[in-house]
């Protein structure tokens, strides 16, 4: 995958746009409600900080993948979920404050686990001559620059200037998700003779990551008894993860351009596995809603 202006100019600046954004969506009460269903945050934290690494690491030895690619789809994994789950569970009527709270948790925590899940793969994965490294201290610094410093801004222009921000905020909520699209869809035209070979390699495994993960959430949110909405907002958290967040930091942060190509496949499977779950999840939801009315 080639690293270019797109990849060290045009996506920093679109994910520093879109963070910025949610801390601009952050209000207080999205922090109180942080408390207000701690069973469903506790389950739904705990399925992107341990579950998602560790399905990943299972798929990338069964799978037998390069040891780049293997790293890469780890990397996936532990970028939590962002403005395309929020905005599905808006658009699907999933726990908005449920999906924001793991959003912002995640965002929060990441910065911090990253760099020791994938410095942990880089180990595993690395074989002799072809040894992989990856400063955690730096890393670490980084990633709070490329993640926490665009949210704490938002934060305060929504503090300092809340007017400004609510008439802006829905504006930049939805370029977001134009802004993936374009990111994506511009990755794949500037390496659109490598596409095929980039699903070729990586294509099944994320694809498999994408909808086990979904699956696995869907699952543990109904054993544990949550309700409908909950459950919708779970599955989305834990298995619609930050491609974008993965290309920027496998092409900038790490340098390799190979363990990119996952985030730029689990991207494109993502929104298309993502919005036809919550179409079908919401669809079911309400046939038995209509069931129940009727008895």
């Amino acid at each position: 995958m080639q690293i270019d202006i797109l990849t060290k100019v045009v996506l920093p600046l679109a994910l520093f746009i879109i963070m910025f954004g949610m801390g601009l969506g952050l209000k207080k009460k999205d922090f109180g409600a942080l408390f207000l269903s701690p069973k469903a945050l506790i389950l739904g934290l705990t399925c992107q900080m341990l579950l998602l690494p560790m399905v990943a690491f299972l798929l990338a030895m069964g799978l037998k993948l390069p040891s780049e690619l293997a790293i890469g789809l780890i990397l996936v994994a532990c970028c939590p979920g962002g403005v395309t789950s929020n905005l599905y569970t808006y658009l699907f009527k999933g726990d908005l404050a449920l999906s924001i709270s793991l959003t912002t948790l995640a965002t929060f925590i990441s910065p911090f686990t990253l760099p020791f899940i994938v410095h942990f793969a880089m180990s595993s994965f690395s074989v002799p001559g072809n040894e992989f490294t990856l400063p955690i201290v730096k890393t670490i610094i980084q990633m709070l620059a490329i993640t926490l410093l665009p949210v704490t801004i938002g934060m305060l222009f929504n503090n300092l200037k809340p007017h400004l921000s609510s008439k802006i905020e829905p504006l930049i909520r939805r370029l977001s998700s134009v802004f993936l699209v374009i990111i994506v869809v511009a990755i794949i035209h500037k390496n659109a003779d490598l596409m095929f070979s980039f699903f070729a390699t990586s294509g099944l495994a994320t694809l498999t990551l994408n909808l086990t993960t979904l699956m696995l959430g869907l699952f543990f949110a109904k054993i544990s008894g949550l309700s409908q909405p909950q459950q919708m907002s779970i599955a989305i958290e834990v298995g619609l993860q930050n491609g974008t967040l993965a290309i920027l930091i496998a092409s900038t942060l790490i340098n390799n351009p190979t363990m990119a190509i996952p985030g730029a496949t689990y991207s494109l499977f993502m929104f298309l596995t993502g919005y036809i779950f919550c179409y079908l999840f919401s669809a079911h939801s309400n046939r038995q809603a209509r069931l129940i009315k009727n008895v």
